[in-house]
């Protein structure tokens, strides 16, 4: 993963507006729909956000009373989440390496972000075995993904980029994006996925659509009057799980547990 980079990206982009918008409120409503699911079925648990960006989640789970530690990489998000006064204990921390925490500490690990800027397998298994070091037996570690379709279809077709990124080996004959050492984004498949869970020795509990089609969607979304949009979430809720949809949205949510 390339650090300066990745914090220059979000020194200039405003991701505490990001979950505002409609097809990142989809987002954030499935994935709170399945963190509340899951936290139900804990006694007393202590979550900890690992790439907690400016604190959307972590932040909204401490005010309901939860027990919330949240570990950002980028001081300015660090500083966003800390200026909203919750009761998150925030630190500055790398998903790599999550030391400052000893084993089996937390009940649920939030990873929504770091699986899609570490670009290196090698840095997705150290994340994913932190993540798996500092969760209690039982406990959950809920993953967001970024999807390799959704990129070939927006970035490579809808934008026209699809030759160059032929041309500059940027994609595989399979169409799977290859990222650069360099690149801010990492986007993979579900088998990408299955693999890293096998090697991680993690076990599935579902997997789903976090946002479906609404990407794809932004401008008819943001048209939508409110009734209709409540239908739009009722629709994405009850199809989010549907295996079919699950490799074009663009971002797919994993539940994992630890079995050893």
């Amino acid at each position: 993963m390339n650090e300066e980079n990745l914090i220059n990206y979000y020194n200039k982009f405003n991701e505490d507006k990001r979950l505002t918008h409609r097809h990142g409120i989809v987002e954030f409503i499935t994935a709170m729909k399945y963190i509340h699911h899951y936290l139900n079925k804990l006694k007393d648990p202590k979550i900890i956000d690992v790439g907690a960006g400016t604190g959307a989640y972590s932040v909204a789970l401490a005010n309901e009373g939860y027990d919330v530690t949240a570990v950002e990489l980028v001081k300015h998000n660090l500083m966003t989440l800390k200026a909203k006064n919750s009761p998150v204990k925030a630190y500055l921390g790398n998903a790599t390496n999550l030391s400052l925490f000893s084993d089996n500490s937390f009940d649920m690990v939030l990873l929504f972000g770091p699986l899609y800027h570490l670009i290196s397998k090698e840095d997705k298994i150290k994340a994913l075995m932190e993540a798996k070091r500092i969760v209690k037996p039982n406990g959950y570690i809920l993953i967001s993904y970024y999807m390799n379709e959704y990129a070939i279809i927006t970035h490579g077709f809808k934008d026209n980029n699809i030759k160059d990124a032929i041309k500059n080996n940027e994609i595989d004959e399979n169409f799977h994006v290859i990222p650069k050492k360099t690149d801010l984004y990492s986007m993979v498949r579900l088998e990408d996925i299955n693999e890293l869970n096998d090697i991680t020795n993690l076990k599935r509990v579902k997997i789903l659509s976090q946002d479906g089609p609404s990407d794809y969607i932004r401008k008819i979304i943001n048209k939508m009057d409110k009734e209709t949009f409540d239908i739009y979430i009722k629709y994405h809720l009850s199809t989010c799980e549907k295996k079919d949809l699950l490799g074009a949205s663009s971002h797919v949510l994993d539940i994992l547990k630890k079995i050893d």
